[in-house]
């Protein structure tokens, strides 16, 4: 689907706070409520919006600490992927798990209250599941970026910029100024 900068603005206007009225979002991106909600309307049938939730802080609620952990599997077929993702998804801990090429064959990222937490979901959950040849565990020291998708970029990319003519005129004096 081709996004407009005004579909981008919508967008990023959500992801800042999506409980913001449909007058709000108008307003912010500068459309009545109307064609407002037909493109979020279009946004959302095409699956550039995908749903709207609540992000909670793991932290907040008694899970301190994150831990990636890659795992290299003994199998490779279809059906040993499959339990593994099922396994996986059964982890009310694991936030996010995904199939990877390179050396591990899976990236996960698992919230623990401590590394106490950690060494019990090892031993109950993650090493109960068949298959795991290999793993490696590191713990998150702090978090340096977040983003839900790249729109935290501007809403017009610069190649969309049109440059009106004083524009021009005025970068040319300027340059003759400074000479």
């Amino acid at each position: 689907m081709n996004l407009d900068s005004i579909d981008r603005k919508i967008l990023s206007t959500l992801q800042g706070d999506a409980r913001l009225s449909l007058a709000e979002i108008g307003a912010r991106v500068g459309l009545s409520t109307t064609p407002c909600w037909n493109r979020i309307k279009r946004m959302e049938a095409a699956g550039v919006i995908m749903g709207y939730t609540v992000r909670i802080d793991p932290a907040a609620i008694g899970f301190a600490e994150t831990v990636i952990v890659q795992v290299v599997l003994e199998s490779h077929t279809d059906e040993t992927l499959a339990a593994f993702g099922q396994a996986l998804a059964d982890i009310p801990e694991v936030l996010e798990a995904f199939l990877i090429s390179g050396d591990y064959n899976y990236y996960i990222r698992i919230a623990v209250r401590d590394t106490r937490d950690y060494e019990r979901l090892l031993r109950e959950r993650l090493y109960r599941i068949p298959g795991i040849r290999h793993s490696k565990s590191s713990f998150v020291l702090r978090k340096l970026k977040e983003t839900m998708s790249p729109w935290d970029m501007p809403a017009t990319p610069p190649q969309e910029q049109p440059r009106s003519p004083a524009t021009a005129t005025g970068a040319r004096v300027r340059r003759r100024r400074s000479r």
